[in-house]
Formats: structure tokens, sequence, C-alpha cells
């Protein structure tokens, strides 16, 4: 990708119609007895996403830590809180669902979450979505465990919003997380996000049911973009004598390696990826008021709430549980980003009014991207947008910024 085309933090992108816009064309063409190709019912994205998938792909983006009881935690925590829709709200326009995250004015309050081995879901992968996401506004995370390259993803991606999801390296291999860091900002990726809970998979019985563990396989579907990077490949070549295709099972067990090293790092390690990162730094996985604070002290511009979607730690706290706590200590201070249990409009809206800027959204899309591709994974985010956008209008709220989407519209069903 040419660096002339990368745009820059703070620019804004064209403006896509307004969600609404798509119930409108769908109830249009159903006057031509034409219905859509995906469901709009939220909760069936899953289920059917789930009659297409494999074992092993259904085992990996469904499966959960241990029991699954912090998946469901994070689902049951949204029941907790209720929206108080208002009357008599006199509006000119249907809500504005604009943010500012991380310095720049984006149109929507949403990202795509950084999955990895996303073409276990669908040949055409992290390419399909990250198209997708381009052409809907959305911030594109890519995940240091993606299938397509760094500089692939950009290039689909065009003029979008993207961010890097680094997967951090142990202090050994700084080349390598220098390398990776490089060739993110030179194909326009313009935020570093880095995931604090996964340096090691955390127990995952459905993957080790179907005995599956994607960063293993010696194909490029989770480890694309190692064995693309040309520190990682040369460190090979000196250790291996030959090029990284002509072992393929060891470049990528080297690989998973070192991007999942098997222990953190600590704190003062931040100095490092700051100094070798012009951009914003967001950490993610953070779950404590007291690791909120530490954030804040070392100099990051974001924190994303998240447990990994329970797929880490069984057993954890749910992340919108904790979510008004952290937004209490740190949300004048740095900015507040969501990620865990997102599944509709609704869902959104009740994150956003316990103070988060933006929320991350993971699997849906994935699952959009089982059912029918880039295609798919832009209906959910119509959806998703579509939905959030109406249920504030019919709310009487008339922004999703904090002065009319705050803690004051809604209510926790015990205090009723």
């Amino acid at each position: 990708m040419n660096d002339t085309n990368a745009r820059q933090p703070g620019q804004k992108l064209h403006v896509v119609e307004n969600p609404v816009e798509y119930e409108k064309s769908v109830y249009q063409k159903g006057l031509q007895y034409e219905r859509p190709p995906f469901t709009f019912h939220a909760h069936e994205w899953e289920r059917q996403a789930s009659a297409q998938m494999s074992a092993t792909s259904k085992g990996y983006v469904i499966g959960n830590a241990g029991t699954g009881e912090t998946a469901r935690k994070n689902r049951d925590a949204f029941q907790r809180w209720s929206i108080v829709p208002n009357r008599l709200v006199r509006t000119e326009d249907l809500p504005d669902l604009s943010t500012k995250v991380l310095g720049q004015e984006l149109q929507f309050p949403i990202a795509a979450a950084p999955v990895g081995v996303q073409r276990i879901f669908n040949p055409d992968g992290e390419v399909a979505a990250a198209r997708a996401a381009a052409e809907n506004n959305v911030p594109y995370i890519l995940s240091s465990a993606a299938s397509a390259s760094i500089e692939e993803v950009a290039e689909a991606n065009g003029d979008g919003t993207r961010w890097f999801q680094l997967y951090w390296p142990k202090n050994d291999d700084e080349e390598v997380t220098v390398s990776m860091l490089d060739r993110a900002k030179k194909a326009g990726y313009t935020a570093l996000v880095v995931t604090l809970d996964t340096y090691i998979l955390g127990w995952r019985p459905s993957d080790m049911d179907n005995g599956y563990n994607p960063f293993l396989r010696s194909d490029q579907i989770g480890t694309a973009i190692g064995l693309t990077d040309p520190v990682f490949r040369r460190r090979f070549k000196e250790a291996h004598g030959v090029e990284v295709e002509a072992e393929m099972g060891a470049a990528v067990a080297e690989w998973t390696r070192t991007i999942f090293p098997g222990t953190s790092h600590g704190w003062e390690d931040i100095k490092f990826l700051q100094k070798h990162w012009e951009g914003p730094m967001v950490l993610k996985g953070i779950q404590t008021v007291a690791d909120a604070k530490k954030s804040v002290e070392v100099g990051v511009q974001g924190i994303v709430v998240s447990n990994h979607g329970g797929r880490q730690v069984d057993g954890a706290v749910s992340s919108l549980g904790m979510l008004p706590r952290i937004v209490d200590a740190v949300g004048e201070k740095v900015d507040v980003l969501f990620d865990s249990g997102i599944r509709c409009g609704a869902d959104i809206a009740k994150a956003l009014g316990l103070g988060a800027k933006m929320v991350l959204v993971g699997r849906p899309y994935i699952y959009g991207l089982v059912l029918g591709g880039r295609a798919g994974v832009s209906h959910v985010f119509k959806s998703l947008l579509g939905d959030l956008e109406l249920t504030l209008h019919l709310s009487g709220i008339v922004s999703a910024r904090p002065d009319h989407l705050n803690r004051d519209t809604l209510i926790r069903e015990s205090d009723l």
C-alpha cells in the first residue's frame, strides 16, 4: 500500500447513509415480494452460522473458557440494566450516533473487534471483513492472529479507519515486535490495541474436544502476519538454514510461541511500545479499577474493558458489571471502550449509557462472515447500527454522546 494513501488520525471519512435507510430499503424491496438474504433476528445469527460451520470452526468461535460461566455473565449483565424512555422529546432528525475516540471523529460508536483466523469461517476472511468495515465507516481492528497479512488487509480496507491489535512477544523478541509495529504504521493503521489477557490460550474445552489449535497447523491461518514478517523470516532462516516455506510446521510453531509466549509483560514494558509507536495506544483486557488507574499513569490514550468475551478466564467478572466503576475512576482521563457480550442495538446503548465511548463487536460480525462473506458482515454492521438508532430515537435520546446517553437514561432492574 502506498503510504501517501494512508489516512491521518483525525481525518474524517466519507459519510455513509443513515443506518435506518437499510430498514427502509428492505421494506421497499418487499413491495416487489423480495425478501432479504439474511435474518434481522440478532439471536439467530449464531444459530444459522453454527449450522454452516465445521465442528472445528464452530468450536473455535462459539466456545468459551471452562464451563462458559464468564460468557453467560457477560450476557446476563445486560439484563440487569434497562433503558428508560422519555416522551415528547422534540426532534428534527434521527439520533446522532457520532463519537470522538482517540482524537478522531467517527460516524458510529462501534468497531470491529480483533478476531483472528477468519479464513476458517470464510475463504475471504479478514479481507472481506475489512472491506465491509470500510464500506460502513466502522473501524477495523486487525488481529495479530490473522490469516492475512498486515498489508493485504490494509489494501482491502482502503481509506477506512484501521487499528492494529498486538499479541505482544516477549522482550527477547523485541525486534519482531518493532517490525510488526513498523509494518502497521506504514500500512496506515492509526492506533495500537495491545491485548493483555492472552499471552497464552485459555482452557477451551470446545477446541480441545476437537483437538484443534489453528495456530499449530502448517498453513497461514492464524500465522500469516508472522510468516510474512521480514524480521521473523530472517531469524528463522538464520536458525534453521531454510526459508519458512521449507519447514512450515516448525515456522508456524515458532511464530505461535512468539506471540503467545506463555508469560506476561509488566507495566514498565509499556514504555518500549510507546517508544516505537507514535500514535494512540489502547490497552485491551482491563477489568479492575486499579489496572485502569495504572493505565492512566503509564500514559496510554485508551483502555478496553474486556474479558475476551469469556474465552480466556472462566468464572471471571462480567465486563459490563465492571464498566461503571472503571468509568467513574478514569473516564475523564482516558478513552474507555467496551468489549464482551454485545449482540444487539440495545446492548450498545446500555454500554454507551454506562460510559463507554465505543463498543467493539466481535462474534456477531463473524457470524455474518460465515453466512455471507463481505455482504454478511455488512448486514450485521448495518443491522446493529439501525437497531441502535431506532432504540435511541424511540427512547427520546437524541444523541449517542454522553451528554444525552448516560446513566440517567438507564435504571437497574433491581432498583425498581
